[in-house]
């Protein structure tokens, strides 16, 4: 029994420390990869956030709002509207600003004038500014810019009483704004549609 008993204390194979440095480094060699592919996936992900946060408020920033009423003008002939950038807003070049007219019988788009014109011609849209009545193409934050849509002919008259219309505004970047109203039993040179 001894001499198996020293033949097993004779033994002396075993790790060495060359063979448990070998394996020390190889699990801190994948233990450095797997950090790394967190920490990058990590990194990867925030700046896609981020990316994500800056093109929402990029899109909020270019948006418009009405304000005031929507009017009536001449009877019917043009809808006339200020709308401003929201508060914190960026320029918003109008000429890029798409109009829609829809009623129950019409969904069409509307053109922009240039001109500036206080009579733009039947399915036009022009703006100009409230204050001075030039016409304006960016509207610089803080600023306010007077709409004058002349809808399709026969859309709008005198005698068009309690019909529901559509304006859909498109600005480029933005929310779209839709401006629905009915018109009045009755139609003056001057209707305010609340």
């Amino acid at each position: 029994m001894n001499a198996k008993w020293n033949r097993v204390l004779r033994n002396e194979q075993g790790i060495t420390a060359l063979e448990t440095a070998i394996i020390l480094i190889a699990f801190v060699v994948v233990a450095a990869i797997f950090a790394f592919t967190v920490l990058t996936t990590g990194t990867f992900l925030t700046e896609r956030s981020k990316e994500a946060a800056y093109a929402g408020l990029q899109e909020v920033r270019g948006s418009m709002e009405l304000k005031g009423s929507v009017v009536l003008e001449s009877t019917g002939t043009y809808i006339v509207f200020n709308l401003a950038t929201v508060s914190g807003g960026s320029s918003v070049d109008v000429s890029k600003v798409k109009i829609t007219y829809r009623d129950s019988a019409l969904n069409t788009d509307l053109s922009y004038d240039n001109t500036g014109s206080a009579t733009p011609v039947q399915s036009t849209w022009s703006v100009v500014n409230p204050v001075t009545s030039a016409a304006i193409t960016i509207l610089d934050t803080g600023s306010l810019a007077k709409f004058r849509v002349a809808p399709p002919t026969g859309a709008l008259s005198s005698s068009t009483t309690n019909k529901t219309f559509g304006l859909e505004i498109k600005p480029t970047t933005g929310g779209v704004i839709l401006l629905e109203r009915t018109t009045p039993a009755r139609i003056d040179a001057v209707t305010d549609l609340h």
